[in-house]
């Protein structure tokens, strides 16, 4: 994936078809080169992507006469290269899926800066009596597993029961964490000789018999 830095040097950078000037749009390169199966050697490549320029407009009948199937070209230029050259594609939509977004990029990376503060706070957070940052990291499907184990486990050191309400709250993807978190709620509630209201979800006395949140008899 593209660093925030470099997808924001690439697109910054303004590249013209010489066929219709038409600013070319910056995309991720394929993984592998057609013409000789290895890489292209960058990370992204600037493409035509205007359905009017005269390459990707007339390129549909000289494959067909050519070739003998459908496709068309599309004029493309490499990071390094002065001059840009001409790619067969199969369609309209080649390429458009893999354009570089520099805005979602960001988000990305701002959440993976999130889980690394996040993940070194997990080291200090029972001693700053932090839950903050094991909240965060369990509730981040895309955070890495070990780091939400971890923090599942350290619920309970943490002894603080306001890290419930987000975990019951929270639709887990992952199974294994899910399963974690809730066997490590349940050990905490104990320890607090503590329990949830099975009516309102309120966390009351393990020995009440009456809610008084709901007033719901607990049999």
């Amino acid at each position: 994936m593209l660093s925030c830095d470099k997808a924001l040097q690439y697109c910054s950078a303004e590249h013209f078809c010489p066929h219709c000037d038409t600013k070319l749009t910056c995309c991720e390169t394929p993984p592998f080169h057609i013409g000789d199966g290895l890489g292209w050697g960058c990370e992204v490549m600037y493409i035509c992507l205007s359905d009017e320029c005269p390459v990707f407009a007339n390129g549909w009948k000289q494959v067909d006469e050519v070739y003998g199937h459908s496709g068309t070209f599309r004029y493309m230029k490499l990071p390094d290269q002065k001059k840009g050259e001409i790619m067969m594609v199969g369609s309209s939509l080649a390429f458009t899926g893999s354009i570089v977004d520099p805005e979602q990029i960001k988000s990305q990376n701002k959440r993976y800066l999130a889980e690394k503060e996040a993940t070194e706070k997990l080291e200090t957070c029972v001693a700053d009596k932090d839950i903050s940052p094991a909240i965060y990291l369990i509730t981040d499907e895309h955070a890495q597993l070990d780091s939400r184990k971890k923090a599942c486990d350290l619920l309970v050191d943490l002894n603080d029961l306001t890290c419930i309400d987000p975990i019951r709250n929270y639709s887990f993807r992952n199974t294994d964490v899910e399963q974690r978190a809730n066997m490590a709620i349940i050990e905490l509630l104990a320890a607090n000789f503590r329990k949830e209201c099975p009516a309102c979800a309120e966390i009351i006395k393990k020995q009440a018999k009456i809610c008084q949140f709901c007033q719901k008899e607990l049999g």
